[in-house]
């Protein structure tokens, strides 16, 4: 099955992604970085395995081989981009998304039962996705949907293109792959999670991914559906909340393949997995999994997290 069409992502499959103008910072710029970088985690970069050579991974992802790579010095957020960040950035610029511009975004069938008139479509092979008329990420499951309760999870329905415009807005970028797997492992070297070898050591849940029969029945034993706030969990060994589970996040690299797609083109990798990944379909929770897509797409399960430069 393509990955770009599974739990972990499905794609718009447009032939050209739109530009857009770079957002001119405006003079409050230098406190509005300070304020951000307050929110942020230092890590002196150096060398790391990256990548598995794990029977658990999946060799049709370019998980492996496992090789050192190094990384210089940056700053990363401590959790993702939440919906009040976002939307400070949305009431500061009058930015559109991607999704608002399509009139349209991906939604979870679970979560769109008092909104099925809006329902444009199912997704071939992977029905559980929904094409829902006006599904943005102010209410991602569409209209009558709302983001009140949720101001602190993180903010969803933003593609690739939306997250470079948020970044640019916040004097930030998106990490490179390499950059984000260093500061998910926390330190630990060729760990299965970001904080160790078992899912659930001593019983107790470090994210939230899919607990049940997905994608039929979810027992939400770890106390979540859909996303949880953004510093739900134990932090790992950086202090990053939530770098497994809950929403998939971008980076900045285009996933490399074989093909002539040209790299501008190309789909967008993600990492980290979301709280539709499940061990019987998509155990992308782990730290060296990865996925990819159009840099135009947006869903209910992907966000995103920004780095600085030292």
């Amino acid at each position: 099955m393509n990955k770009e069409n599974s739990c972990c992502s499905v794609n718009r499959n447009r032939q050209s992604i739109q530009t857009r103008e770079n957002i001119v910072q405006n003079k409050e710029t230098l406190d509005k970085e300070i304020k951000f970088k307050e929110k942020m985690v230092y890590l002196s970069g150096g060398e790391f395995i990256m990548g598995t050579n794990d029977h658990d991974g999946s060799p049709e992802d370019g998980e492996g081989p496992a090789r050192r790579m190094s990384v210089s010095p940056f700053y990363i957020d401590r959790h993702t981009v939440t919906n009040e960040e976002f939307m400070q950035f949305v009431q500061e610029t009058g930015y559109k998304t991607e999704a608002e511009q399509f009139g349209w975004s991906f939604v979870f069938n679970h979560f769109v039962e008092k909104n099925k008139a809006k329902v444009i479509q199912q997704v071939p092979g992977t029905p559980w996705w929904l094409v829902v008329e006006e599904a943005y990420w102010y209410q991602p499951e569409g209209h009558g949907s709302t983001i009140d309760n949720r101001m602190d999870h993180p903010v969803i329905q933003v593609s690739w293109n939306d997250a470079i415009a948020f970044c640019d807005w916040a004097g930030k970028r998106l990490p490179t792959e390499a950059e984000w797997e260093f500061a998910a492992r926390g330190g630990l070297e060729q760990k299965k999670y970001a904080w160790g070898d078992e899912l659930t050591p001593n019983g107790k849940h470090h994210c939230n991914i899919w607990q049940g029969n997905f994608p039929y029945e979810n027992t939400n034993e770890d106390g979540y559906l859909g996303t949880a706030p953004a510093q739900s969990f134990p932090t790992n060994g950086f202090g990053l909340y939530n770098v497994a589970g809950n929403v998939w996040e971008w980076c900045s690299d285009a996933r490399q393949t074989d093909s002539m797609e040209s790299q501008s083109h190309a789909s967008k990798v993600m990492r980290g997995g979301s709280y539709l990944c499940h061990e019987s379909y998509c155990n992308r929770y782990r730290v060296a999994a990865r996925s990819s897509n159009t840099a135009d797409s947006s869903t209910g399960n992907i966000g995103f997290r920004c780095v600085s430069d030292v």
